[in-house]
């Protein structure tokens, strides 16, 4: 796995590369109740007054937990504030599209059926129910299929978690736009970190745990909590409760109906956060390092974790910066080779008549999930053999079961063979793909994509990813609802409460 090389200082913290075992085994630094914010806390009437830890807090938690109190008051930069608001609308646009699929069905039955309070909204639906059970449903839309953001650094889909969590706690506070815009931005600069100090990719093979349920956690905690105003004391017991729920098993890769996976990818994260959050708004203490000391999450977890990695760049690099927006409404390692397919198209216009063969070349690892799968959108040989017969690869495409076995698609599909490649593995991850195409004439043409479309090294324009919520909406909203609620998001600082957002989301 490739990491970002540390500075051997993180502000006045000591070298935290030198020894990992020590940091997760010990608590050093100064106490975090110096760095309290008063006027957080004194905007919170109804909970406890803030008390001095019993032992000291480790020089990590105490610059993560001071960061987390302090960004709801902290203006993003504005290039920053921008990519939030293309991951806020692009998972609004998964929620959406979401529930006419069969996960969405679900979490929209579940929402009427156990909903509780009428505080926060399900995305495109007439319901309303509690900020926990809205949190989850919410989720659960947003990754009823492959249409959601990801990070892949991380190995996590931060978007359908964190969003969802800020928007229900945000309902139930009537927190100001530019508040929920900030709180997104931090759930991404908290849930990947950690599971970037786990070891990302590496982590979730050799323990088979769930890396996008644990980054979702922890990022949609640490949204909530942003919305809820905690101050830094409240944000550490936010990620004692946060650790204490983190939880996920790869075994969601066995999921052919997207259902279990859109809860452990989203559903789940989300709820968690809410939970975490609110439990503590409400006045519920925890233990004040989670992190280090006796039984922490990292030494139960990973012992071997690089808490580095929590602070590095913290506050410079921001996470939602180098998060993917998805072009391509499929598997993450399907879209470099629709790409690569889709650039050859333009480059010699053929027609799949024409095509005698197709060569896809991925990392190994990313073949593996997507290699002649069940679900039309994470099979790679179904998606390319429309792109052959399409010239591009629709949302109704990606979800037609159906079509899976039309003779047409069948024929094409033949001819497509994956190559799980081992250089390709090594570069991982960036998830590039090969493809060549040889014709019945003998002609070879091969496209290499280095850079897939959506990712930091090739990001999607505002225009593009306006584009693509317009097509995933407006068959659910209709046209005059979804150009209004993209107004309304580009200019989100100007909302006063998040809930002016609801009749633009309700079906």
């Amino acid at each position: 796995m490739q990491r970002d090389a540390k500075p051997e200082t993180i502000g006045s913290a000591p070298n935290l590369t030198s020894s990992r075992r020590e940091l997760l085994r010990t608590a050093g630094g100064a106490l975090a109740a110096a760095a309290f914010s008063p006027h957080l806390a004194a905007r919170m009437p109804s909970t406890p007054a803030v008390v001095a830890p019993a032992t000291p807090v480790g020089s990590v938690m105490t610059e993560f937990s001071v960061y987390m109190s302090a960004a709801r008051d902290r203006e993003l930069p504005e290039s920053v504030a921008e990519q939030t608001k293309h991951h806020i609308l692009d998972t609004f646009a998964a929620m959406v599209s979401g529930s006419d699929l069969p996960p969405g069905r679900a979490a929209i039955h579940f929402a009427r059926s156990y909903g509780g309070e009428k505080i926060a909204t399900v995305a495109a639906s007439d319901v309303l129910c509690g900020p926990i059970e809205a949190a989850l449903s919410n989720g659960l839309l947003a990754h009823s299929d492959e249409t959601d953001d990801s990070h892949a650094p991380s190995g996590s889909h931060p978007g359908s978690s964190v969003v969802p969590s800020a928007l229900a706690t945000g309902e139930k506070f009537g927190t100001a736009g530019k508040i929920f815009l900030r709180a997104v931005a931090l759930g991404y600069d908290v849930g990947p970190r950690v599971t970037l100090a786990l070891g990302g990719e590496e982590f979730r093979v050799k323990t088979h745990r769930a890396t996008h349920s644990i980054a979702g956690t922890f990022g949609s905690s640490a949204a909530a909590g942003c919305v809820a105003g905690l101050n830094a004391q409240q944000m550490r017991w936010v990620l004692d409760y946060a650790s204490q729920q983190a939880s996920g098993i790869a075994a969601w890769q066995r999921d052919a109906d997207h259902i279990e996976k859109g809860f452990v990818f989203a559903g789940g994260p989300a709820r968690n956060g809410v939970t975490a959050a609110l439990v503590v708004h409400a006045g519920w203490t925890g233990i004040d390092d989670v992190f280090s000391g006796n039984d922490n999450f990292f030494l139960a977890f990973q012992p071997e974790a690089d808490l580095s990695f929590l602070v590095d760049k913290l506050g410079v690099r921001y996470e939602v910066t180098r998060t993917n927006v998805k072009k391509w409404t499929v598997g993450s390692p399907i879209q470099a080779p629709l790409d690569a397919l889709e650039e050859l198209q333009q480059k010699h216009s053929f027609s799949a008549e024409q095509v005698k063969n197709v060569e896809v070349r991925v990392a190994a690892s990313e073949a593996a999930v997507v290699d002649n799968r069940d679900a039309p959108d994470i099979c790679l040989q179904y998606m390319v053999a429309v792109m052959l017969l399409d010239k591009t690869a629709s949302f109704q495409a990606a979800h037609d079961k159906a079509r899976m076995q039309d003779s047409a698609v069948l024929r094409e599909r033949s001819k497509v063979h994956l190559i799980r490649d081992d250089e390709l593995q090594k570069r991982l991850p960036h998830r590039e793909a090969i493809v060549e195409v040889t014709l019945v004439d003998g002609t070879r043409m091969t496209e290499h994509v280095a850079a897939v479309r959506g990712t930091a090294d090739n990001p999607m324009t505002r225009e593009e990813v306006i584009a693509k919520a317009r097509d995933l909406m407006t068959p659910i909203l209709g046209a005059s609802k979804v150009a209004k609620l993209i107004e309304r998001l580009y200019a989100i600082e100007k909302i006063e409460d998040i809930r002016e957002l609801r009749p633009l989301l309700q079906k």
